[in-house]
């Protein structure tokens, strides 16, 4: 069997963790000074690794085997968000270089050949998935025109200042690439509640991002009566508790929603608010599921507006997002490593969160693998995995991406 090096893989993401470090975690906003001089190192690791590797024109790292093909992409993102952990995304990327170098150094998987990314933006400080995007030739045109950051720096002067300005954008090759896996940390606590080692991702769910805003009426916060208020944050508050009624109806035990931000204006504790939004998220890996919340909450919103005397409006934040299915044949490539490496040790399950797999499997075979997170915490300072099931994962991965690609072989011969 195909061997990685744990040392070198675990230093590997030490020394990356290094990059942006804050306390137990890390802060590494995509295209900030130390996200790019995270870009350069990674650079010197994937040519380390017998890889051409460049930072293309929207910022992704991307690493091409000098071998013909059939080749396996695979990757993650380097970049965090503003409380990031260390591993998410950062794993991945890790995998795919030790991978690339386990496979080198096999004669019998020496002529495979792996590309590894490390995709710009998956985190959206600017445009989420955006590297991913712009491999798969989607247009970004817009996005680096118009995106902004939290502080509002466009997207456009961030890549002049990071000198990626006019520089050329990688792209999927046509008949090159057989596949793309993406392992990467569960961000959630199905496998440690269920002691396994290894999850084999089915489907990654889709989601809706939504705009509510109640408009009332600013009023003195002493001098106004309840009966006469219209009070735009009381209506949000109580449209909440209706909705998760509602949702709540729709249900299954995978299904989420979160108001992820609520915004009151002018925010005063003496000013009754006029103005109130909301912004919501939900998700699911069940499509019709995800259309009837969609239904309830428009009826919800005709209801509160009947009602009055607050009025509601409800806007798209965000671009929909479909679920997607993983392939079914890489699937069972990882389940069969997994069963070879960590017998009983791995379950099939969906990802809860969005990757930049779902986007590449509309234009190639995809598929992701998990690992446990502790706590199931992610997106967050104190994020961590066991190292024994970082180098475990890592070799599920290798055996898996082998045997991918001695399949791509065969087919070819």
């Amino acid at each position: 069997m195909l061997k990685i090096n744990p040392e070198r893989l675990l230093n590997d993401l030490k020394r990356l963790r290094g990059f942006g470090a804050t306390g137990p975690g890390v802060v590494r906003l995509a295209l900030s000074p130390v996200d790019m001089e995270s870009r350069r190192w990674l650079v010197e690791r994937m040519t380390d690794a017998g890889l051409d590797a460049v930072i293309d024109g929207v910022g992704t790292v991307f690493g091409r085997s000098r071998k013909s093909g059939p080749a396996l992409v695979i990757g993650s993102h380097t970049d965090t968000q503003p409380t990031g952990g260390w591993l998410d995304g950062a794993m991945g990327v890790i995998y795919g270089i030790e991978i690339a170098r386990a496979l080198a150094e096999n004669n019998d998987t020496s002529h495979l050949a792996v590309d590894v990314a490390s995709w710009i933006d998956e985190e959206g400080t600017f445009a989420g998935l955006l590297g991913s995007r712009s491999f798969v030739g989607d247009s970004v045109e817009e996005s680096i025109r118009s995106a902004r950051n939290r502080e509002g720096l466009l997207l456009q002067d961030a890549l002049q200042v990071a000198g990626l300005a006019g520089r050329p954008r990688v792209r999927l090759e046509k008949g090159r690439h057989m596949g793309y896996l993406e392992p990467h940390i569960e961000q959630g606590g199905r496998l440690e509640a269920a002691g396994k080692s290894i999850g084999v991702v089915t489907t990654i769910v889709g989601l809706r991002e939504l705009r509510l805003r109640f408009t009332g009426q600013r009023n003195h916060a002493g001098t106004t009566p309840m009966s006469i208020r219209r009070d735009a944050g009381a209506a949000l508050v109580a449209f909440i508790a209706r909705m998760n009624e509602a949702f709540g109806q729709l249900a299954d035990a995978d299904t989420v929603w979160t108001v992820g931000r609520i915004d009151l204006d002018p925010g005063s504790l003496s000013v009754v608010p006029g103005q109130a939004d909301m912004y919501l998220q939900f998700r699911d890996a069940n499509a019709a599921r995800l259309r009837a919340m969609e239904t309830r909450l428009a009826e919800l919103v005709q209801e509160f507006n009947a009602r009055g005397p607050v009025a509601v409006v409800l806007t798209d934040a965000d671009e929909p997002m479909e679920p997607v299915t993983m392939d079914a044949t890489l699937q069972a490539h990882i389940a069969s490593a997994a069963e070879a490496v960590a017998p009983g040790q791995w379950i099939r399950m969906p990802s809860g969160a969005a990757h930049d797999a779902q986007l590449i499997a509309a234009h190639l075979p995809a598929c992701m693998l998990f690992v446990p997170s502790i706590g199931g915490v992610s997106h967050d300072f104190i994020e961590d995995t066991a190292e024994e099931h970082i180098v475990l994962g890592c070799q599920v991965a290798a055996t898996a991406a082998a045997a991918i690609l001695r399949t791509g072989w065969e087919k070819r011969s």
